[in-house]
């Protein structure tokens, strides 16, 4: 299988880097590496696209688009979803709802494309004031390895359905799946040049689109370490940015919860993608009552997962995406294992890049491991004994991506819940994603929103047309 860069509706490019499955360390294909000349070259066809045809003002059109591709997308569907398995080395039952969901997520942009609504108003007699909402322009969209079809396609799909034209820059790690999907658009009537792909191994494709003045929005999904640098790169041509980045998603446990019923629920939203999800629960924050119920119980459930190649569907938790970011995490975890209060479950390393779950339990919500963002299978297990306190460890974080609250009280549940300073917070669930329901973090956890009909404003600017028209002569001014 090859992934070569698309610009201006040819496929270009030699591949030369292989895409490794990490469940192996196998080949299972090849992409094409660019860089700074191919970002240029997709700039240009893209911005050709948006200066010289009405692709902007065709909203019919871009419905049109939306809705072939998901068509598309929806006759690959098991084909992509083991396309992902393997080169991203998730469980296969998490690569098909990810396909379903992304596909969902096209056809909700697609309804959204004929409702771009603007207003308007008089403002002084006479004088008619029209706002509208239009097409930012060329949007650079930087998709993750993690969850490349899903975060792709909540970036691309309101990119589009807004009226801008896009160049995607794939992760190195998932090249194959980002092609293939972007390959179904020669199924439709996209305008050849509306949507680009750049591959790169390295920086200079990614910072051309962050720098360049024709590109008007940056799209970017990652560590909250890379957006600090897009926003410094991005300040001297003052592009809109959408940064969905770092979390440390807390689950706040009361002690009216069955404990016994949640634990596994709270095990597998930690271990989804190994890990590997800026939503996944990382702090478990439990009432002091339940503390011994709870190290029993989810440690029990964290040690029932299964750990194996994802394309088994036996398995829960597949490989992490590579052997060294496998290991990497893993000597983070022996540094928390040192330092942590208690060790209640260590995980271990096995095959080429799998490492099974660990649990530890600390009482200070300033150590590393509480406040970090650790990229893998470690759930840490904190207690507190008052709702006020569990509020202040919860939001004692310089992130604020989403939280949950386990509760059966419902006042409470919403007292908490607003009281958090998340963009997300569940009650009684954790990770439930909607392409209708808005996505984003409070403070180092980004800027903007995705998925949800608020994902537009990341793609437009309102432009205010004013008309003095006057008023009919028959009328009398009062002042």
């Amino acid at each position: 299988m090859k992934a070569l860069h698309w610009i201006a509706g040819a496929w270009v490019g030699v591949p030369s880097v292989d895409s490794i499955d990490p469940a192996t360390g196998e080949s299972i294909g090849q992409f094409a590496d660019g860089g700074a000349a191919e970002a240029d070259a997709a700039i240009a066809a893209a911005r050709n696209v948006f200066d010289r045809t009405t692709w902007a003002q065709d909203a019919r059109l871009r419905q049109d688009v939306l809705l072939a591709w998901a068509g598309a997308l929806d006759a690959q569907r098991e084909p992509l979803a083991i396309l992902l398995t393997r080169e991203n080395g998730k469980a296969i039952a998490q690569s098909r709802g990810e396909i379903a969901a992304a596909i969902s997520e096209v056809r909700y942009y697609a309804g959204l494309a004929r409702h771009i609504a603007g207003h308007v108003l008089e403002t002084e007699p006479g004088t008619i004031s029209t706002m509208l909402r239009e097409a930012a322009g060329v949007a650079a969209i930087f998709v993750p390895w993690n969850a490349p079809a899903v975060l792709l396609v909540r970036s691309l799909a309101p990119a589009l359905a807004a009226g801008c034209t896009a160049i995607v820059k794939s992760a190195p790690q998932t090249p194959l799946v980002i092609a293939t999907m972007l390959r179904c658009f020669e199924q439709t009537a996209l305008p050849k040049g509306a949507v680009n792909l750049v591959n790169e191994i390295g920086y200079a494709a990614g910072k051309r689109l962050v720098e360049s003045h024709d590109v008007d929005v940056v799209s970017f999904t990652g560590s909250t370490a890379t957006g600090k640098k897009i926003m410094a790169a991005a300040a001297e041509s003052m592009k809109k940015l959408s940064l969905e980045l770092g979390g440390k998603s807390c689950c706040v446990v009361f002690e009216d919860a069955d404990v016994a019923a949640i634990a596994p629920r709270i095990a597998r939203a930690a271990t989804i993608i190994s890990g590997q999800q800026c939503t996944a629960a990382r702090r478990v924050l439990v009432h002091a009552r339940r503390a011994a119920e709870m190290r029993e119980h989810l440690t029990r459930a964290l040690e029932a997962l299964k750990v194996g190649e994802g394309i088994n569907e036996a398995m829960d938790i597949g490989p992490l995406i590579d052997a060294d970011t496998r290991d990497a995490v893993d000597r983070t975890i022996a540094r928390a294992c040192d330092q942590a209060d208690r060790v209640l479950l260590r995980g271990t390393r096995s095959g080429h890049a799998f490492l099974s779950p660990t649990l530890v339990e600390h009482s200070d919500p300033k150590a590393f491991f509480c406040q970090e963002e650790i990229f893998g299978p470690l759930v840490t297990l904190e207690t507190f004994d008052t709702e006020a306190q569990a509020i202040d460890r919860a939001n004692d974080t310089v992130f604020g991506l989403s939280a949950s609250v386990w509760t059966n009280d419902g006042a409470r549940a919403f007292r908490i819940a607003r009281a958090l300073r998340n963009g997300t917070v569940w009650i009684n669930d954790h990770n439930k994603l909607f392409a209708e329901a808005e996505t984003g973090g409070y403070r180092q956890s980004g800027l903007g929103r995705l998925h949800g009909y608020d994902a537009l404003a990341d793609f437009t600017e309102i432009k205010h047309i004013c008309m003095p028209a006057g008023v009919a002569e028959n009328i009398t001014l009062l002042r």
